[in-house]
C-alpha cells in the first residue's frame, strides 16, 4: 500500500533515478533524484505482521513484529469470507495488516493459519461459535468446588473441546485456603478422576499465594489460556502471576452462588519470564461444537482407548451388546461421571452442566 499521491507521475521527471534503500515486511524507503527534485525520500508502510493481544469486538490491539502496538479493524470484505464464528479474529491470532494513511491505526487484511484454538457454541443463536483464543501452547481451566461450583460435566466439555482442537489442557483447583477436611477429600477424588487419564492437576490459592510459583514455572515461555466460570478466581490468579497488572476481581453473588463478570474482553498479557497468558470473560456455559456423534468418543481419552475392545467397530457406547466401554464403567475402570458427560454431549443435552 503506497501513501503518496504522485507515485504514477515519476515518468514526468527527467533524469530520474530510483533506489530501494530498505525493504522489509513493514516499511520501504525509496530515494528519488531528478533535475527537478534534487533529493526526495519517500517512506510508505507495506503489509505488517503482528499478534492479536486484545479484542473488544470491533477493534483489535495488535502487537506488531517491530514491538509497537496498533489498534486495528477488519476490512469489510474480510467478515464475509465464510467465517461462521461471532469473532472472525481472536486473541492469539497472527495477522497481516496495513496502517491507514497518516494514522497509527491499521486494517487487518489477512488471518494467518492457526495451529489450534479453543471454541465454544455461542449463546448468540444467529452464529455458530465463538473462538476464545487461538495458537495456544496450553489451556488452564480454573476449577472451584464451591462458591461457585464447577461441575464435572463442565470440566469434561472443556477437556473434550481441548482434545478436539489439539490444545494441551491442565486443571487448576483454586481457593485451596477455603477447603475443609471434607473438601480436601472431595478435591482428591476430583484430581484422581483426571490424573488417572493423563490430565495434570494443580491446587492453589490465588489470594494466599499457595503454589503460585509452580504455576509460574508451568506457564513460562508458553501462550496459555486461563478460563473458567465467573467467580472461580481467574483474575486473582492472573494478579498473582502478574502482580503489576492488578486486574479487577469480583465477588460471588449471594443469591445465585455464581461469579460476576469482571473481564469484559479477551486480552493477552506478557509474562516477565517469557510467554503470554490470555484472560477471557467467565464462561457460564460451554457448548461443544463441530464434533460428530461418531467421533465424540475419540476425545474422551479413556473411552477411546477402551473402545478398541468393543465387539463392533462402529459401537456408539450407548446400549450396544459387547460394548467394552459400558463394561469398563460397570467395573469402575471408567469414572461414571465421565461416561455421563459422554452421554450428555452425545444426546445434545443442556450445555450448562
Amino acid at each position: 500500500m503506497f501513501y503518496f499521491s504522485f507515485q504514477n507521475s515519476f515518468k514526468n521527471f527527467p533524469n530520474k533515478a530510483f533506489a530501494v534503500d530498505l525493504f522489509s515486511n513493514q516499511k520501504t524507503t525509496l530515494h528519488f533524484t531528478s533535475s527537478i527534485l534534487p533529493s526526495l525520500i519517500i517512506t510508505f508502510t507495506a503489509n505488517m505482521h503482528g499478534l492479536v493481544i486484545k479484542s473488544t469486538g470491533s477493534w483489535y490491539s495488535v502487537l506488531a513484529d517491530d514491538g509497537e502496538r496498533y489498534n486495528c479493524r477488519i476490512v469489510g470484505k474480510f467478515r464475509i469470507k465464510g467465517i461462521k464464528t461471532t469473532n472472525p479474529i481472536a486473541v492469539g491470532d497472527r495477522v497481516k495488516f496495513d496502517l491507514e494513511k497518516d494514522s497509527n491505526q491499521g486494517l487487518i487484511n489477512e488471518l494467518l493459519p492457526r495451529k489450534n484454538y479453543i471454541i465454544r457454541k455461542s449463546i448468540n443463536l444467529s452464529k455458530q461459535a465463538q473462538i476464545l483464543a487461538a495458537n495456544l501452547d496450553m489451556a488452564i481451566l480454573v476449577v472451584t468446588l464451591a462458591s461457585p461450583r464447577t461441575s464435572l460435566g463442565f470440566i469434561d466439555r472443556f477437556l473434550v473441546t481441548a482434545e478436539a482442537y489439539d490444545v494441551p489442557a491442565v486443571l487448576v483447583f483454586n481457593k485451596l485456603d477455603l477447603f475443609s477436611k471434607e473438601g480436601l477429600e472431595i478435591l482428591q477424588e476430583f484430581k484422581n478422576i483426571y490424573e488417572n487419564i493423563g490430565y495434570p492437576c494443580y491446587q492453589v490459592s490465588a489470594t494466599k499465594g499457595i503454589n503460585i510459583p509452580v504455576i509460574q514455572e508451568l506457564i513460562t515461555d508458553k501462550i496459555t489460556l486461563i478460563s473458567g466460570h465467573s467467580g472461580v478466581g481467574k483474575s486473582s490468579l492472573i494478579n498473582a502471576l502478574l502482580p503489576d497488572r492488578d486486574l479487577r476481581t469480583g465477588e460471588v453473588s449471594d443469591w445465585s452462588d455464581k461469579g460476576q463478570h469482571t473481564t469484559t474482553f479477551a486480552e493477552m498479557f506478557e509474562l516477565p519470564q517469557g510467554g503470554f497468558i490470555v484472560d477471557t470473560p467467565g464462561i457460564r456455559e460451554l457448548g461443544v461444537i463441530d464434533i460428530e456423534k461418531e467421533e465424540l468418543g475419540h476425545f474422551f481419552r479413556e473411552i477411546f482407548k477402551t473402545s478398541h475392545n468393543c465387539r463392533f467397530n462402529n459401537c456408539k457406547h450407548v446400549n450396544e451388546p459387547g460394548c467394552a466401554v459400558i463394561e469398563a464403567v460397570n467395573n469402575d475402570e471408567i469414572a461414571i461421571s465421565r461416561y455421563e458427560s459422554y452421554l450428555s454431549i452425545y444426546h445434545g443435552n443442556d450445555t450448562r452442566h
